[in-house]
């Protein structure tokens, strides 16, 4: 499993998923999407308890809440996952299938997290700065 992708897809969530219950929560699905905030909810229903048991790893998630776009941010949470996964076999596979059936079920959500940062990358190393044009001119002589 990919805990990058895990994490590019629970980063625009968590500044709702830590504040559940308060009014900020209801605004989520507006945000990100019914179907990738369902699915958020769900794979941090069964990854909080183990996070919240975790000192490094709850203040790595806050921080991510705190800045969703950070990458620094993000490393910091995907390295507790990774430990946190690791540690529980099972709760890796459990969402492994919810990721799996949130793909399948057409929710395209989980790809377009990772090819949407990397199409990011790509059009922000290359061709938006300098576009490279390549023009072929019918020269009579």
């Amino acid at each position: 499993m990919d805990i990058a992708v895990i994490v590019k897809f629970l980063a625009p969530c968590l500044p709702f998923l830590l504040t559940m219950g308060n009014k900020a929560a209801e605004g989520a699905s507006q945000k990100v999407g019914e179907d990738v905030w369902n699915s958020a909810k769900v794979i941090w229903a069964k990854l909080w308890p183990k996070v919240e048991a975790k000192e490094a790893a709850k203040e790595a998630a806050e921080d991510v809440a705190k800045n969703p776009d950070d990458e620094d941010l993000q490393v910091s949470l995907r390295v507790q996952l990774k430990k946190i996964l690791e540690a529980d076999t099972k709760l890796a596979e459990e969402i492994a299938k919810i990721l799996q059936t949130h793909k399948s079920d057409g929710g395209s959500s989980v790809v377009n997290a990772q090819s949407y940062d990397e199409s990011t990358q790509i059009n922000a190393g290359r061709d938006v700065v300098k576009p490279n044009f390549s023009r072929t001119y019918n020269n009579p002589k």
